[in-house]
C-alpha cells in the first residue's frame, strides 16, 4: 500500500474530522474565554484589589534606552522597544483563563457523562422457580398435608 492511499485511509476516519472540528471549536472558544477573563472577570478581580491592572505587573530587567519617550509603565511600549521584563501580570492573566477553561470543560464532561450514563434499571423480578424447584416445593407440600 503506497504513501499517498496510507494517507487517503488516515484522513477518510471519522475520528481525524473529529478532532479537527473540536480544535477549531476549542480555539474559538479560547477566545470567548479570554475576551470574557479580560473584560469581565479582570476587572471585578482589580475592584477588589484596589484597581490593579494584572496586565501592568512587571519588572524591567534591563536597561530603558535613553531614546525611549513612553511611559515607564506601560508594558507593551517597553516591550516594544525591546527591553526586557518579566510580565508576571500576563501570566497571572493566563493563568486565570487556563482555570475558567479547565473548569468549563470539566463542567462540560461531567454533564456528558451524566446525559450518557445509562438509567438506572428498576429492580429486576426475582425468576420464578426453576422445574426442579417447582417439583421439590409440591413434595414438600404433600409431605406437610400426609402430617397434619
Amino acid at each position: 500500500m503506497g504513501m499517498l492511499q496510507e494517507f487517503k485511509a488516515f484522513i477518510a476516519r471519522g475520528n481525524v474530522l473529529d478532532l479537527a472540528v473540536g480544535v477549531i471549536i476549542g480555539g474559538a472558544f479560547g477566545t470567548i474565554v479570554s475576551a470574557f477573563t479580560e473584560d469581565l472577570v479582570m476587572p471585578i478581580v482589580s475592584l477588589f484589589t484596589g484597581g490593579i491592572d494584572f496586565t501592568s505587573l512587571f519588572v524591567v530587567l534591563g536597561d530603558i534606552p535613553a531614546d525611549y519617550k513612553g511611559s515607564p509603565s506601560d508594558y507593551e511600549a517597553l516591550k516594544k522597544a525591546g527591553v526586557a521584563l518579566f510580565g508576571y501580570g500576563k501570566f497571572i492573566t493566563a493563568l486565570i483563563n487556563f482555570l475558567i477553561v479547565a473548569f468549563v470543560i470539566f463542567l462540560m464532561v461531567k454533564a456528558a457523562n451524566k446525559a450518557m450514563a445509562p438509567a438506572p434499571a428498576a429492580p429486576a423480578e426475582p425468576p420464578g422457580p426453576t422445574p426442579s424447584e417447582a417439583l421439590l416445593a409440591e413434595i414438600r407440600d404433600e409431605l406437610r398435608k400426609g402430617r397434619g
